[in-house]
């Protein structure tokens, strides 16, 4: 066998194993439990992080950032990658807040599949159905996992009836549970009519599972036990069963049932994506055309992080391996100049703590440290030709602030950081010659993402700010021909913005936008990717 075709046959097997795949849910739906719950199942990790409430989650591995620690919620996102009965999961934990729509946007991108957590009181929620129609624009298949069965909620067949009606997914139940939400006794496994009953840890620890004979349980569990067989009954009479090709032509969605704090069902979850999660396949690039797998090393930058590690003070460009065989110290070029990018100190991530990584495969995430120049959107590539895949957009931002550091003495400071949250997307950063380099506009689809850029400017780059808001509500892409029209106008300001370099001009109010798109029909004045518009 030839040493290309060794390589080839390499690259198609280790693809094949990897399962890349976001949780995805509404905030307080317990994400950030059941990514911890999936790296313990996994004995990537020996004890999970998130216990008894927000306070106490100074463990989660995937919240590594002290804003996440202090507040209970997940506001940027990691990485964890693990081994799992042969397979290799990727797993791209998003951020759940929905002021953060943008880097969860970033993540999507760059995934295979998604897991959709549902609150088992609550279902489909508001960012739930937003960041559903993300995976469904960019063509995710989704698997849905019902949680916190061991709390009081709804139906299970009103849930899966939810599902069906406001977003249009067949539900194809994998398990299903034995007594209501809040008595539950445990799951049925409908592959093999198992029954796997639920015994509660006490005080919030890990529950029990005991396998138990069907008609052990039912001779324990009576009329609980009758119900689940007459529901199961009802989901095989109406069609409620897997179809593979529906599933990956994101027609159909495989349902689970667990709770992930006590960590029941989380195995089953695990065995799911493993079987049915899509491996990774071509990607396609600018042009439109699929670039095979097989094909020398390409990939794309998704995110752009500093602050991970207080030792290094450094930042760390997130890579989707799209194609070929990366190995550490190669030389790649950067699709947007064609420079060349030296690859040595390459790594991979698991939350906050960091490796070195020799070689990686399709479907896999690596970070380059301090690897100034690369964006979010960057593509990479090894060789000839040029590949380029399609830029990640930015949303249209909301809420407007002008920035400037406290101490003049540290404007140095300042602009260092700046700059770097600027190329993180952590927020857009606007300048005008009008304003000057010393106060520049943050844009920013919510405004928590303020509070994150004060927190960070103060703490990363010892430059405290202060941030005052301007009455500007609309966001448009122009020209430089109509930019000069329009920052002649009231109630508009026109600024670049740094990163692309594009014209954006602020608008007061929509009424103001109306009025002149209305009486400038001639003016450029083009619409943005709006958060939950995708």
């Amino acid at each position: 066998m030839s040493t290309v075709k060794a390589k080839i046959d390499e690259v198609s097997a280790e693809a094949a194993r990897r399962r890349t795949f976001a949780v995805i849910s509404h905030p307080d739906a317990g994400k950030s439990t059941l990514t911890e719950a999936l790296a313990v199942q996994a004995a990537a990790i020996s004890t999970a992080g998130a216990v008894h409430g927000k306070g106490d989650r100074a463990g989660v591995t995937s919240d590594w950032m002290e804003m996440e620690r202090s507040r209970g919620i997940s506001i940027t996102s990691s990485v964890l990658r693990f081994d799992y009965h042969g397979a290799l999961l990727n797993l791209l934990d998003t951020p759940g807040h929905a002021d953060f729509s943008e880097d969860t946007y970033r993540v999507l991108s760059a995934v295979d599949g998604a897991v959709m957590l549902l609150d088992s009181a609550k279902g489909l929620e508001a960012q739930t159905l937003k960041l559903f129609d993300v995976c469904k624009h960019g063509n995710v298949p989704i698997l849905t996992f019902v949680n916190k069965w061991d709390r009081p909620g709804r139906e299970p067949l009103e849930l899966l009836d939810e599902v069906e009606q406001r977003i249009g997914l067949h539900a194809a139940p994998l398990n299903w549970p034995v007594g209501i939400a809040g008595d539950f006794r445990g799951l049925i496994s409908r592959a093999d009519g198992s029954f796997t009953k639920f015994v509660p840890g006490i005080g919030g620890a890990k529950a029990q599972a005991v396998r138990m004979s069907a008609e052990d349980a039912a001779a324990e569990l009576g009329d609980v036990w009758e119900t689940a067989m007459e529901e199961l009954t009802l989901l095989t009479e109406i069609g409620a069963e897997l179809d593979e090709e529906a599933f990956t032509g994101g027609i159909s969605t495989p349902v689970l049932f667990g709770a992930a704090l006590p960590q029941f069902g989380v195995s089953a979850l695990l065995d799911a994506l493993t079987t049915y999660a899509p491996p990774p396949a071509a990607r396609k690039d600018a042009e439109g055309d699929r670039r095979p797998l097989d094909t020398p090393f390409s990939g794309q930058v998704f995110k752009v992080q500093a602050g991970m590690d207080k030792a290094h003070r450094d930042s760390l460009a997130f890579i989707r391996v799209c194609s070929g065989r990366f190995e550490r110290g190669m030389t790649l070029t950067m699709g947007s100049t064609g420079r060349g990018l030296v690859t040595k100190h390459a790594q991979t991530v698991f939350g906050r703590d960091r490796t070195t990584v020799d070689t990686a495969y399709p479907g896999d995430v690596i970070g380059l440290p301090n690897t100034h120049g690369l964006t979010v959107g960057e593509s990479l590539y090894e060789g000839s030709p040029a590949v380029s895949y399609p830029a990640i957009p930015a949303f249209a931002p909301e809420h407007f602030m002008v920035c400037r550091a406290k101490d003049v003495g540290k404007y140095k400071q300042f602009r260092r950081g700046i700059e770097q949250l600027d190329s993180e997307g952590a927020v857009q950063v606007l300048r005008s010659d009008i304003r000057g380099d010393q106060a520049p506009v943050l844009a920013a689809v919510g405004p928590l993402q303020f509070e994150v850029v004060a927190h960070r400017m103060e703490h990363e780059f010892n430059s405290p700010v202060n941030l005052n808001g301007l009455d500007f509500s609309e966001c448009r892409l122009t020209d430089a021909e109509s930019a000069e029209q329009l920052a002649k106008m009231r109630g508009v300001e026109v600024f670049k913005r740094s990163l692309t370099g594009d014209l954006v001009v602020l608008f007061a109010d929509k009424w103001r936008l109306r009025a002149i798109e209305r009486e400038h029909p001639d003016l450029k004045i083009e619409q943005m990717l709006a958060a939950g518009q995708y």
